[in-house]
């Protein structure tokens, strides 16, 4: 009898006890990066008069920063010029290649109507849609190496995330325009979970992070940018772009986000990311709404309740699953 395994496994679960927790506070953290990206590309939206011109500058923007950073190195320029074949090889689902368009839609949705929604209202919406998502993506073994099942603890806590997004919309109920306008990023949201995922196998594939999310910026810039030049040439529309320095910031923290959930995502898995970040983007959405009200909109009573709640959330999905997970390699026997 190996005597050494009771001891490794003790080990192990002295490991996470210690790792989760301080992964669930970095997420919190990276979840506030949200609503200030929401809150920038929201006030661009609102000077331009019109969500897609929005979006494509905080895609561009983020765009320029890791064109930057990539021909900056050799091995990045190498590895970001594999792309082409190693899409064809088909290595990985061609759907990963395109989690970029998850992207593009949150930050079309954050031009169009976070400025009209208000922050906290936009931010609750989109985490609706993400909770969702993250509890079919991680039951279903997308982005994480094992399954996770519906076990009660994490039902509970996607249940009190959606809780949360009820009571801080809740005010805002009265006004229809508000619901419809809560529709795309509710949207954004549900494709949203599965973003992190689509970035780390980029990333794994390339053997960079860096080109992964070069690769998501590309592909967001490109649907946007095609639509607008659109636009453009048949009339639609014309613009001035913003002079304001800030007002291109939306890109940078979008990138700064995305990097640090595609990170996270294998210690924590999708569902209990979404809810740890939940937690940072209500957080977060509330100081916006607060400190600087020409960003955001007026704090209610329920918007602080929702993100106690959700909070509440985030720590009953840490509760372990006594059942053991099912490895990703085991499906489809």
């Amino acid at each position: 009898m190996n005597n050494s395994q009771p001891a490794n496994d003790s080990k192990s679960n002295t490991e996470k006890t210690v790792v989760i927790p301080l992964l669930v506070i970095a997420t919190i953290l990276a979840g506030m990066l949200s609503p200030m990206q929401s809150a920038v590309n929201g006030q661009v939206g609102k000077l331009v008069g019109d969500g897609n011109v929005s979006s494509v500058i905080s895609f561009g923007s983020g765009l320029v920063v890791m064109a930057v950073i990539i021909l900056a190195r050799k091995s990045t320029r190498k590895q970001f010029a594999s792309i082409p074949s190693k899409i064809a090889s088909r290595k990985i689902p061609l759907w990963n290649w395109f989690a970029g368009c998850c992207g593009a839609v949150i930050v079309f949705s954050e031009g169009a109507t976070a400025s009209i929604l208000g922050v906290a209202t936009f931010q609750t919406t989109l985490i609706s849609g993400m909770v969702i998502s993250g509890l079919i993506c991680d039951r279903l073994g997308i982005g994480v190496p094992e399954k996770q099942p519906f076990n009660f603890a994490r039902i509970l806590g996607a249940v009190l995330a959606i809780v949360a997004t009820i009571l801080v919309v809740l005010p805002s109920w009265s006004a229809p325009k508000v619901i419809v306008l809560a529709i795309l990023p509710f949207v954004g949201g549900l494709l949203a979970g599965w973003q992190p995922a689509g970035n780390s196998a980029v990333a794994e594939e390339t053997g960079s992070m860096l080109v992964s999310i070069t690769w998501n910026f590309i592909v967001g810039f490109c649907i946007l940018g095609g639509v607008l030049l659109v636009r453009v040439l048949m009339g639609q529309i014309s613009f001035d772009f913003p002079t304001t320095w800030w007002m291109y910031l939306g890109g940078p923290l979008g990138l700064a986000s995305i990097a640090l959930m595609a990170l996270l995502v294998r210690g924590l898995g999708l569902l209990l990311l979404g809810l740890a970040s939940t937690a940072g983007q209500l957080v977060g959405s509330i100081l916006i709404d607060w400190l600087v009200p020409q960003l955001g909109s007026q704090v209610y009573l329920f918007t602080v309740l929702g993100a106690l709640v959700a909070l509440i959330g985030a720590g009953v999905a840490m509760i372990p699953s006594a059942k053991k997970h099912v490895a990703v390699s085991e499906l489809g026997n």
